[in-house]
């Protein structure tokens, strides 16, 4: 599968969304839309997009009881998303029912579980009284989510190797992508773009190294020139 970039819409309204999709060059195939412009615009945020024939990444991070994530799945996938995101620590019988939802759907989206926010180190971990490593915790999870009928995982590309090793066929969406000179932001655990596909990524997702750019479209270039090297 040749790695997809994913750009991600993290602005506070449609108006400010729409702008940054004039922006952006017709090579970008994948949009990510997230809880703050889902809150500001609600589904009809999703249109613009649709209209552009462009896929969808909804990314909301589904955490809830089985029954709310199920039909939320369902919802989701009427508006047309292609792809979507739970969370992987809501467990064996709310994954299963995503999971089971999606099946159910005429155009199922793929569900992608989070493992663990890029947000997140180490130390974050043992303020939430876990005590696996993050890489431990991904690995647990990704085999949760994973084994319950999920597509793919979401997980930094330093995590991403080992789950790629372990579920080969799965997607693996990687936010936290930076160029070697870029800025990281409020993300903890960031990686290039070569080095997330090195490590078997399918979708590497970037936002503000691409929306706040003077000129998107050369920073798009340049990220697609490091993917082409490293596949």
């Amino acid at each position: 599968m040749k790695p997809a970039l994913i750009v991600a819409l993290d602005v506070p309204t449609a108006r400010e969304m729409e702008e940054a999709l004039d922006q952006m060059p017709d090579i970008i195939e994948w949009y990510k839309v997230g809880l703050e412009l889902f809150c500001a615009a609600g589904p009809a945020c999703l249109e613009p997009l649709k209209k552009r024939n462009k896929k969808i990444f909804l990314d909301l991070k589904l955490h809830d009881i089985p029954r709310t994530v199920a039909n939320a799945v369902k919802t989701a996938a009427s508006h047309g998303v292609n792809l979507l995101t739970v969370h992987a620590i809501g467990g064996r019988a709310m994954l299963e029912a995503a999971a089971e939802a999606a099946r159910e759907c005429s155009n199922p989206p793929k569900l992608a579980a989070v493992t663990t926010l890029t947000s997140l180190s180490q130390d974050d971990f043992a303020d939430l009284g876990i005590s696996r490593t993050v890489s431990e915790q991904a690995l647990a999870l990704g085999e949760l989510a994973i084994s319950s009928g999920i597509d793919g995982l979401v997980t930094s590309a330093h995590e991403a190797g080992v789950l790629h090793k372990k579920f080969p066929d799965s997607l693996l969406v990687v936010p936290g992508i930076r160029m070697p000179d870029g800025e990281i932001g409020d993300q903890k655990r960031v990686a290039t773009p070569a080095f997330a596909v090195h490590q078997g990524a399918t979708h590497l997702v970037v936002g503000r190294p691409i929306l706040q750019a003077e000129y998107p479209e050369s920073v798009v270039a340049a990220i697609f020139a490091d993917i082409k090297n490293a596949s």
